[in-house]
C-alpha cells in the first residue's frame, strides 16, 4: 500500500481476504506452530510469547500499536523487504513458507524465499498461505536498531536461536544485505566451540574470545549499503553489538534453564 500511494505500483485489481477466518487462525503442530498468513502482531504477541519468542519480541518493535493490530508476518514475507522485521527471527528457527496457488500447496523454506531487494520465490499465481515456525527449544532474542524502538524501519536488526535439544544455534540479519541473510558460518563456528569445548553439557561462561569471533563472523556475513538510514560501516559495526548482546542473553538464559 505504500507502494500504491506513491504511484510507484498500479495492480489492476485489489483482492479483499479479510473475511477469510483460516488465515488469522494459527496451531501447534509437528513441533511447530502453523501460524496464518493473518495472524496478526498483536495476537503473536500476546499468544505466541513461550513458543515463538524472538518472533514476538520482533513483533514489539513493528511499528505503533494499530499497525501491529493489523499488519501480519504474512504481509510482511510478501513485501521481502530487507528490512522486514519478522525475516531474523524466522531464518534464524529455520521457518517453511508455504505457498498457495489452484495447483496446490508448496513449502518454501526460508532460506530460499528471499531472491532479491522486495523479491521471492512466490510464483504470481501464488498467495501466502501460512508460514510453519518451529517451537523455541531454547532461549531466543532479537535487537534491532533504529533512531527509536518501534514506529520506524531497521537500521539492522539480528536474531538468534538456541536449540537446546538439538545442540544447534540458528542467526537471521535484517536490513544488512540486498535479502535477509543467514549467518551460517558464524552459528557454525559457535556450535563448534560449544561442543568441543563441553559446554552442551556442562553450563559455563563463554570466552570472550569465542564470542568476539561469533561477533565477527556475524558482521562479515552482511553485505551492508549506505542509505537515509545508515551507512554500511556503521551497519557492520551494530551488527558486532548486537550479536555479542543478544549471544549473551540467551547463553545466560539457557544457564539459568529459562526459554528466553
Amino acid at each position: 500500500m505504500v507502494e500504491v500511494n506513491f504511484a510507484q505500483r498500479r495492480p489492476p485489481a485489489l483482492l479483499d481476504l479479510s473475511h477469510l477466518s483460516e488465515p488469522k487462525g494459527w496451531r501447534r503442530r509437528n513441533g511447530a506452530v502453523e501460524l496464518g498468513a493473518g495472524v496478526t502482531y498483536t495476537r503473536i504477541i500476546n499468544e505466541l510469547g513461550a513458543e515463538l519468542p524472538a518472533l514476538a519480541i520482533a513483533s514489539r518493535t513493528v511499528g505503533s500499536p494499530q499497525i501491529r493490530n493489523r499488519g501480519t508476518v504474512g504481509g510482511n514475507l510478501a513485501t521481502a523487504s530487507p528490512a522486514g522485521d519478522a525475516h531474523p527471527p524466522l531464518l534464524a528457527t529455520g521457518a517453511t513458507v508455504r505457498a498457495e496457488s489452484m495447483r496446490g500447496v508448496r513449502e518454501i523454506p526460508i532460506g530460499e524465499f528471499f531472491l532479491g531487494p522486495k523479491q521471492s520465490a512466490l510464483e504470481p499465481d501464488e498467495l501466502i498461505r501460512s508460514v510453519s515456525v518451529p517451537v523455541a527449544r531454547g532461549p531466543q532474542q532479537f535487537s534491532k536498531v533504529g533512531t527509536r524502538n518501534a514506529m520506524v524501519i531497521a537500521v539492522v536488526s539480528f536474531a538468534i536461536a538456541l536449540d537446546l535439544g538439538r545442540r544447534s544455534i540458528g542467526t537471521g540479519i535484517g536490513s544488512a544485505g540486498p535479502t535477509p541473510l543467514e549467518g551460517s558460518e558464524a552459528a557454525d563456528y559457535l556450535n563448534r566451540e560449544l561442543t568441543g569445548g563441553g559446554y552442551w553439557e556442562e553450563h559455563r561462561p563463554l570466552p570472550r574470545g569465542v564470542v568476539d569471533r561469533f561477533s565477527e563472523l556475524v558482521a562479515s556475513a552482511a553485505d551492508p549499503i549506505d542509505d537515509v538510514r545508515g551507512v554500511a560501516r556503521y551497519r557492520t559495526h551494530a551488527l558486532r553489538v548486537m550479536s555479542r548482546r543478544t549471544l549473551t542473553w540467551a547463553w545466560e538464559a539457557a544457564g539459568e534453564g529459562r526459554p528466553a
